[in-house]
This record gives structure tokens, sequence and C-alpha cells, in this order.
């Protein structure tokens, strides 16, 4: 559909009650007018026809700048179904079986311990009883976390290492593996859910098996196929930084101004505008929609 998004497909011929549609519109314009959303953009597709699209607000609110077409987006945690694909057509091919132990290709988590008890400066920790195994990775039940949650002495680990909202500075993929390996799980893994890392792990899992990095992976097996010429690991060299949209930070009760309720994030907007040095499978992607 390239980057014109005009409808040209009545909602009501694949399915969609119009009316029901404006709804989406109606609920994000008031976050918008409310000072709680900078702006968005919502498109709506089925069977390859656009049949709804919604915009309003700014792409940057300081400097008046509307949301338009051709708005980058960060996609965070969206990049995880990508990376599973990525990692399921591997599957597909035959180069890995669901139940392999991932040590198999990342050695370093032959001797991640298993966090039961003390504190974050002093762990008690057992041995696995369960390797990690690939499936974990997709399902979130391999054990390991997030620095940011601050729910578990664990994720203190994870802060204390430079893992919160962020990485440490100069570190790839194969360094903060490393790292996340030196720290122990919140569970054996297959035991319990957890919302972390896991598929960040699962896209070094990819560049390894696949013997390209992430973002080759990506452009070469999946964007391309798919007309994503626009969706990368940060703005490329070639990209208007004008394009993507600021990153803003919830602010509840923050007075007045045409950015009540948030505020621009400078240190973790910069993050975008370059290609990182850590592709981050879990959430490194932004997003064009042509």
């Amino acid at each position: 559909m390239g980057s014109d998004l005009t409808v040209s497909t009545d909602p009501g011929e694949v399915g969609f009650d119009a009316g029901r549609l404006e709804r989406l519109d109606r609920r994000l314009a008031r976050w918008v007018d409310d000072g709680q959303l900078p702006g968005f953009l919502v498109t709506v597709a089925r069977h390859g026809k656009l049949v709804h699209v919604g915009r309003a607000g700014h792409r940057n609110v300081e400097a008046g700048l509307p949301v338009e077409d051709d708005t980058r987006w960060r996609i965070f945690s969206m990049t995880k179904p990508i990376t599973s694909v990525a990692a399921m057509m591997l599957y597909e091919e035959g180069a890995f079986e669901l139940t392999d132990p991932i040590t198999r290709w990342l050695p370093e988590f032959a001797e991640t311990r298993v966090y039961v008890g003390g504190s974050a400066q002093k762990p008690v920790t057992v041995p696995q009883i369960e390797p990690i195994r690939v499936w974990h990775l997709l399902t979130h039940t391999s054990g390991l976390t997030y620095g940011f949650h601050h729910a578990h002495p664990v994720d203190a680990i994870y802060r204390a290492l430079g893992h919160e909202w962020g990485s440490p500075r100069g570190a790839d993929s194969a360094d903060v593996c490393r790292q996340w390996a030196s720290a122990p799980l919140v569970f054996q893994p297959g035991s319990e859910w957890n919302y972390g890392v896991s598929t960040d792990v699962l896209g070094r899992l990819v560049e390894v098996i696949s013997g390209q990095t992430l973002d080759d992976f990506f452009a070469s097996r999946i964007f391309a196929p798919l007309g994503m010429r626009d969706t990368s690991f940060g703005l490329r060299p070639e990209d208007d930084p004008e394009s993507l949209a600021r990153l803003y930070l919830a602010t509840p009760g923050k007075p007045g101004g045409p950015s009540s309720g948030m505020t621009f994030s400078e240190a973790m907007d910069r993050g975008a505008h370059r290609k990182p040095d850590f592709l981050s499978g879990g959430g490194g992607l932004v997003f064009h929609r042509r």
C-alpha cells in the first residue's frame, strides 16, 4: 500500500463496523486533548485492504510537528513477534528443536544459577534442575527478567549490571547475554512465567544459528519480502531525524501547557537516532508503516 494511507475500501466489505472503528479515534484523541498522549497514527486493515486510518496530535509537541503518514515510531516490545518469527523460520528449516537446550549455541548459560533467597547483594542460589530450552525463550518461562521491574532481587542485580531501560554502552548482543548469564534466574526454567529478556536472548540465538547479525537477518529474510523498507534498528544515516516521533514519559499531575501529563525524555529519545550497539530482539526496532 506504500506510504499513502488513503482508505479505498468500505469497512463493511471486510466485516468491520465503521462507527465502531471511529471509537478508536475518539478515545485516543481524548488522551491527546487531555495532554496524556502526544499523538497517534492508527491503521486497520483486513485481507490486505486498508479500511480505517486515524491520526491526531504531534510527533514533536515542542516544535508543533504533526503526526503524518511517514512518521516513524519506536515499536519497543512489538519487536518481539518479529524476533519470534525469525526463530520459527529457522525452526521450520530444521536448524533446531524447540526442546534443545540453548547452551548448544550459548554456552554461557550452562553455569547460570537459580535464585532461592537472600538479597541482591548476597543472593542464595542453586543449580538449574532444567536447562533453559528454546521454547522457554519463546514463552517467557526461562527465568530471565527485566531490570526495570523493581519486583525481585534479581531485577536489582540486572540494574547493577547496567540493564534497566537500556544496556551498557558498547555492549553488543553477545556481551549482554554473557552479562545476563552471570546473574541468577528468578526461577527454575519452565516452572513459572516472567516477562523479561527472553526474546533478546532468542535474538542472539538467531544470530548464532544463522550466522547473520539480527538486523541483516530481519532485512533479508523478513523486511525485504514484506516491503518493510524503512523498519530498522534505530535511524539510518539517510533517515530524517525529524520523521521520528519524540519520546515522552508519562508524568501524572504535571500542571498546564501543551504537554501536560507527559515530559520529553531527551536521554531515552536519542537512543533511537542511530543504530545501537545492542540489537535488541525484545524491543529495539523503529517502524515506518510503508
